[in-house]
Parts: structure tokens; C-alpha cells; sequence
């Protein structure tokens, strides 16, 4: 059977079970009172239960909108969270550009000529350079004797005048022992000593500079002094088949000179060499190797 509304005082109130049913419809857990019954009659029955039934009626209609409110906005986070994920994702950092191999690759082949181009610069722009070590020489005492293997000591300074050409000066002292065959001996001389000197000066090339090496050529020309007889126990170098002593015999040389810098001031030197000496007027054709460092200072 249908619930009537009770009307007390000119109004009418709604059944409880529609307000009940409002209550559920608006998100409100109200249970019913046991009996039903007794709760409407308490209501009914005095003007308090009435202020109490207004009161309950005005939260059920005023929790109606604010629910949907809060339905409405719960909603539209839900569905703009998935949107907000792609919009704070979408700043990512750049990565860095990538660097072309090919440019980097020139600029540090650049970068290495240019450094390759100073140490040259400042290895063959010095002013001066001195040098000196020992080596050996191939040399014809006399006319009738054998070659013989003589060692020596070399020294010279060049003056640079750039970084090709500079002028040099050079002294060679030459050591070794002839060798007097028995029908050439006296005075039972068979190894004297001997020695001779060369002082020569001339020009110096350098055709090929390069940062770790360089070659240059070198001819000169002066004098050689000799001391063949010092040995001979008196007796003139010439009797027994030396060369004849002399003060000053024209020499020219021919060398070149093959440096490897261990820094840039400071260079090991291999110099195969020829010297030409003119004892008993004759040419005497001379080969060696030297050997030594190469010092250079100061600035063109």
C-alpha cells in the first residue's frame, strides 16, 4: 500500500520512504529506523520531530548538488590525468649534436701541422751551432804502403745565416799506425805512429728540415798539418815509405750531415764524409763516419 504524506500545521511532508530513497540516491547511507512505523509517529507527534524532519529533508537536497559536483570534478581529473601524462613527458632533453668525424678529423690533422710547423721553426732558427765526437777514416800513408784505418776527433761551429745556409768551420785531428813492409823497414820500424790535422772552413746546406730529422751538405776547403815521422826514431818519415812531413798541404772535404733531434736545440749527427789530402803531390782519396752531438742557440 502506498505511504501517505503527513501534513501537520498547513505542510505536507513526503513519505519517509521517498526521503529515505533520496537520501540513498544522493550518496547518503541512512539506514531506517526499527520500526518504521514508531519513527514516523515521533515525528508526527511533536513540533521538535518536525524541525528534526525539515532539518533532514534540506541535508538530502543539499548533498544532491554537492555530490554531483564532487562526481563531475573526480571525473574530469580522471580523464584529463591520461591527458597531463603525454604533456609532462613531452620535455625531454635534446641530446648533444654529434660530431662530423670528417670535421674532426681536419681540425686535428690542423692542429698538428701547426704544431709540427712551430718545432721546426724553432729547431732550425737558431743562430748558432756547435758540434764535435769521434769517428773513423779510411787513409793512404804513402805511396807504397796499405790503406789503414785511422780514428779521429771532430769539432766544429756554424754560423746560420738562415734557416738553409750558414758558414762553417771545422778542425779534424786523425790518428793511426802505418803499416812498413819488411823491405821498407829500418831500425826495426814497423807500426810507426802517425798523424795529421785538417782545419777547413766552408758553406753549409740544409735541403731537407724536417720536425725529428733534417740532412744537409757541407764543403770545405783549407789545410792539413802532419806529423808521419814522429815515430820514425829519427829518421825521415820518407825513408821509411810515409808521406813527407808537412806544415800545410791543401784539403778540401766533402760531407753530409744527417741529424736526429732529441730536442729541438739538441741533435745526434751521423757524417759520412770524404777528405782529400795532397801529400807528395798527390791526391789522397779518404772516406770515414762521424759521429757526435749537435748543440744549437740563439735566435736569428
Amino acid at each position: 500500500m502506498k505511504r501517505e504524506g503527513a501534513r501537520l500545521n498547513d505542510v505536507t511532508f513526503p513519505p519517509l520512504d521517498v526521503l529515505m530513497s533520496e537520501a540513498g540516491s544522493a550518496g547518503l547511507n541512512v539506514a531506517p529506523p526499527e520500526p518504521l512505523e514508531e519513527y514516523w509517529l515521533m515525528f508526527r507527534s511533536t513540533t521538535t520531530g518536525v524541525r528534526a524532519l525539515c532539518a533532514t529533508a534540506t541535508l538530502a537536497l543539499c548533498a544532491v548538488p554537492a555530490f554531483s559536483q564532487n562526481s563531475t570534478s573526480s571525473s574530469s581529473q580522471d580523464a584529463s590525468a591520461p591527458a597531463a601524462a603525454p604533456t609532462q613527458a613531452a620535455p625531454q632533453s635534446t641530446p648533444p649534436a654529434r660530431t662530423n668525424p670528417a670535421t674532426g678529423g681536419r681540425r686535428y690533422n690542423a692542429n698538428r701541422q701547426a704544431r709540427i710547423a712551430r718545432n721546426i721553426h724553432d729547431a732550425y732558427s737558431h743562430r748558432y751551432e756547435v758540434g764535435g765526437g769521434g769517428g773513423y777514416l779510411r787513409f793512404h800513408p804513402g805511396s807504397e804502403l796499405l790503406r789503414i784505418n785511422e780514428v779521429n776527433f771532430w769539432a766544429n761551429g756554424v754560423r746560420q745565416w738562415n734557416e738553409r745556409w750558414g758558414v762553417v768551420g771545422d778542425v779534424r785531428g786523425n790518428y793511426g799506425n802505418a803499416k812498413i813492409p819488411n823491405q821498407l823497414a829500418q831500425n826495426l820500424i814497423y807500426r810507426p805512429q802517425i798523424s795529421h790535422y785538417n782545419f777547413m772552413g766552408g758553406v753549409q746546406y740544409r735541403f731537407l728540415g724536417k720536425e725529428k730529422y733534417s740532412v744537409s751538405f757541407l764543403g770545405e776547403g783549407g789545410v792539413t798539418l802532419s806529423k808521419f815521422g814522429g815515430d820514425a826514431k829519427g829518421l825521415p818519415s820518407q825513408n821509411i815509405g810515409l808521406w813527407k812531413d808537412s806544415n800545410a798541404n791543401p784539403t778540401f772535404s766533402v760531407s753530409a750531415n744527417l741529424d736526429y733531434n732529441l730536442y729541438n736545440n739538441l741533435a745526434a749527427r751521423i757524417q759520412p764524409t770524404y777528405v782529400a789530402t795532397t801529400f807528395g803531390s798527390t791526391v789522397q782519396n779518404s772516406v770515414g763516419v762521424n759521429v757526435g752531438l749537435v748543440y744549437r742557440f740563439g735566435r736569428q
